[in-house]
């Protein structure tokens, strides 16, 4: 991507204004207080960055505003990329940077870094800067939507530098502004130069007169080319109609001063700008002249780049004392100057304002679900500070991802997925978070050599994971069938002999439970499998046999329908038990009471008979009367 060129609105105040469409934020970066300004501005302690340091101008009696005495820093230890993510509604804002280097670190070394917003590069900032800018500052300042419901504003830091920066601004404004319908939501605005014609700088901050949308109006003097001559300013405090309003709520003010040259004259514009990307130029006029009362007193044409671009006659298109806007779209500049003519056609021409924008293309964004994924990943890793996980984990893909990350577009091109991920021997200690399976694209995956404990997410590998290296950390658990999955087998079949780079090392860990039986096929079918160090693992080849109905460190199922079976037997016998010893009891216990009775009369009678034939035998006589 090309380096953007940062106009140095070397202008040291604050902006202040009220914000009729949503959130604004002005954070005074390395602040450590709020604060109100005498533009009633709050100014909050610096906050939403991810890391960094502190710091303060060498010389702070030089700058006028607080904001601008005190900076932020990311030294190479708080990693490539540091960010400022701030939670916002969807919609387009408007962010303003100040950045200033002062020699704050008295390595008289202005810093190489870039910046971005919502992913996109806006900036590049390359040492040694430029005397001015670098003692006094600079104001820079784009137009971009956000879709995410978070504005990240992220720096990346060159070789050892420090990216800096001293204040940063935010407004969310109306989303149709700067003809979005037809330009589309794809492109950031990137200011080249926003100049009021005739006039000093002015808006919020600079001055007490308002801008709803937080735009600073630069004088257009700097930027008038050596051809221009016979120039001459006019000015009105009359009403100028038709201004503030929406969408793009262009300031009275901006109207109420004009240029005008003869019709000999000459007046043209140099605005700097980076060949081979498109611009986006604003004209402002209104007829402030009271000379001029009918179409046709002020005729001229638009030159851009000494193209013919249009005939203007405000009269005649909205009358005297009304604004008049219209822009125009410069494709694929070659050169590194845009050139704005105006051209007499009848009598003199007239203009007030003039705006030049980078039509700079949104870049890809990471997945929303992996950008999820990835962040839970960071939180359940404890990746440190300095591997730079910050704002979007893939953009801008003119940058390396996140450390040890590595992204492509998806099969649409719509975004960006993550394809490896590279952490090995990183010191980390926390554990692999389920989430990790949302990255549905993961190809390669390397946590070796580290601290990492807990399990193996079950979802893992049940996609795309065609190399996976966990050896030499703390796992615990058991392996689970995702590793060896169907759908792996499928990635296997495709791509073994095309990268012979199909592994799973699960070795040194503390793993236990059966091995799936495919996994370990895959490994006989040439795929890397290494499972040795860990005693619980068993089932396979080269492990011990796993106990009976044993699997996975519980009970397989082959186990638990034996279990079931076993306690079904037990169940019925004790069933059986309960029948016989209970129901049948209580019936024979009435046949046993009847015997019982008979048998003590047969007992009695066998008495009567004994006694009978002793007393006969002794020849006594009988006492049984015959019946």
């Amino acid at each position: 991507m090309s380096l953007f060129l940062l106009l140095p609105l070397v202008f040291l105040c604050p902006f202040s204004l009220s914000f009729p469409f949503g959130p604004s934020y002005h954070i005074d970066c390395g602040g450590l207080t709020n604060f109100t300004d005498k533009f009633n501005t709050t100014w909050l302690a610096d906050h939403f960055y991810t890391s960094g340091s502190t710091g303060l101008v060498s010389e702070p009696l030089r700058f006028n505003q607080l904001q601008e005495k005190t900076l932020r820093f990311f030294p190479i230890s708080s990693g490539k990329k540091n960010c400022y993510i701030l939670p916002v509604p969807n919609g387009r804002y408007f962010v303003r940077t100040f950045t200033v280097y002062d020699n704050y670190d008295g390595e008289l070394h202005s810093p190489s870094f870039d910046l971005s917003v919502e992913g996109t590069l806006v900036f590049s900032w390359r040492s040694p800067w430029p005397d001015d800018v670098s003692r006094n500052g600079a104001y820079s300042d784009l137009f971009t939507f956000v879709s995410d419901s978070e504005l990240d504003v992220c720096f990346y830091s060159i070789a050892t530098d420090s990216p800096v920066i001293a204040s940063l601004e935010i407004n969310q404004i109306d989303s149709r502004s700067y003809d979005s319908s037809t330009i589309g939501n794809g492109y950031v605005l990137v200011n080249y130069g926003r100049l009021t014609c005739g006039a000093n700088q002015f808006g919020p901050g600079f001055s007490n007169d308002t801008d709803y949308f937080g735009r600073s109006w630069q004088s257009d003097y700097d930027f008038r080319s050596q051809n221009s001559k016979g120039i001459d300013a006019i000015s009105t405090n009359k009403e100028i109609l038709g201004t503030n309003q929406e969408p793009n709520y262009f300031p009275m003010k901006l109207y109420q001063t004009s240029l005008t040259v003869p019709s000999d004259g000459v007046l043209e514009y140099e605005l700097p700008v980076d060949a081979k990307l498109d611009y986006m130029v604003w004209f402002h006029f209104a007829e402030i002249d009271l000379n001029v009362n009918k179409a046709g007193q002020r005729v001229f044409d638009v030159l851009i780049n000494d193209e013919n671009v249009t005939r203007i006659d405000v009269f005649d298109k909205v009358g005297g004392f009304h604004a008049l806007d219209w822009y125009y779209v410069a494709k694929n500049l070659s050169s590194t100057v845009l050139s704005v003519k105006l051209v007499p056609v009848a009598g003199a021409p007239i203009i007030s304002g003039l705006e030049n924008y980078a039509l700079v293309p949104v870049d890809l964004l990471t997945d929303p679900d992996q950008v999820v994924a990835m962040r839970a990943l960071k939180q359940s890793l404890r990746i440190p500070d300095r591997m730079g996980w910050n704002g979007d984990p893939c953009a801008p893909t003119s940058w390396d991802a996140w450390e040890g990350v590595t992204c492509r577009p998806n099969k649409n091109d719509s975004a960006l997925v993550v394809s490896q991920i590279d952490l090995g021997s990183q010191g980390l200690k926390g554990y692999i978070g389920d989430q990790i399976s949302l990255l549905s694209n993961l190809v390669s995956l390397n946590l070796s050599s580290n601290l990492l404990g807990g399990s193996i997410p079950a979802g893992l590998g049940q996609n795309s994971l065609v190399r996976l290296d966990l050896s030499y950390n703390q796992l615990t658990g058991s392996i689970p069938d995702s590793l060896a999955s169907s759908n792996l087998q499928l990635v296997f079949d495709a791509f073994w002999l095309m990268q012979q780079h199909f592994y799973r090392l699960l070795n040194d860990n503390l793993l236990e439970g059966q091995v799936p039986e495919e996994l370990y096929s895959i490994g006989v079918h040439g795929g890397a499998i290494d499972l040795s160090a860990n005693k619980g693992l068993c089932g396979v080849p080269s492990l011990p046999p796993c106990p009976l109905f044993w699997k996975n460190g519980h009970l397989s199922s082959g186990g638990k329908i034996a279990i079931g079976l076993s306690c079904a037997v037990i169940f019925s016998v004790l069933l059986l038990v309960v029948y016989v010893c209970c129901i049948r009891r209580g019936r024979n216990d009435y046949d046993f009471a009847l015997a019982a009775k008979r048998n003590k009369y047969q007992r009695q009678k066998s008495l009567m008979l004994l006694e009978m034939e002793s007393q006969h035998a002794k020849g006594l006589p009988t006492t049984l009367i015959p019946r």
